[in-house]
């Protein structure tokens, strides 16, 4: 199965997994997952560190590389593609571009995504884990 981490699920799965749903935590620990996540990503959680809206264990960029390498998680650069899709989204969909770029991703590589994220849990046009 081909899978995405939202930036909640990263962060959860690292630091929180009892915050992951079953089929999350199944999906993660499935050997058969292939588990990306987008380079933004890095940039959400940087943004959260900022803000003190999380505390990280070090800096963020070391923090976001330390665990994606430990967990052999893939690191998707955002590509024309992603860009392209993202903003050619069937509606409805919000603004957030993070969100945006996870979603597109998701929909270009034919991924499904672990999520909590309301917005994207309830929109109809990408497969969703949760």
């Amino acid at each position: 199965m081909k899978i995405i981490l939202d930036t909640c699920a990263i962060l959860w799965a690292i630091a929180e997994p009892s915050m992951l749903s079953k089929a999350a935590k199944n999906a993660l620990l499935d050997p058969e997952s292939q588990i990306k996540v987008l380079a933004i990503s890095s940039a959400e959680i940087a943004c959260a560190v900022e803000r003190k809206k999380i505390t990280l264990n070090s800096h963020w960029k070391k923090w976001f590389r330390k665990y994606t390498e430990l967990n052999h998680w893939e690191v998707l650069p955002i590509s024309l593609e992603i860009i392209e899709e993202a903003y050619c989204l069937p509606p409805p969909f919000h603004k957030d571009p993070a969100d945006r770029m996870i979603v597109a991703a998701a929909r270009t590589l034919n991924s499904s995504i672990i999520t909590a994220d309301e917005k994207i849990l309830s929109y109809p046009h990408v497969d969703v884990i949760w």
